[in-house]
């Protein structure tokens, strides 16, 4: 599932009928693969939307996500 929705994520023009296949394959229904192409394309289109209109993250989501994950670019 995360190599699909990198794949999708990173370089949607290279998606094929295999890479639906292969999540159907490891037991993923239909109804779940069309779940995770909706999450993933309505990830990226919420950052490409809040990166365009130049929305900054707030200071302490900033701060929380630095505690959790470690340093992160602004």
């Amino acid at each position: 599932m995360l190599t699909y929705s990198e794949k999708l994520t990173l370089t949607p023009w290279e998606m094929i009928e295999a890479d639906v296949i292969a999540l159907r394959q490891v037991g993923f229904s239909d109804a779940a693969i069309l779940d995770i192409n909706q999450v993933t394309g309505y990830y990226a289109f919420v950052n490409r939307l809040a990166d365009g209109l130049g929305v900054e993250l707030e200071a302490y989501r900033l701060e929380e996500a630095e505690q959790r994950n470690g340093e992160v670019d602004e």
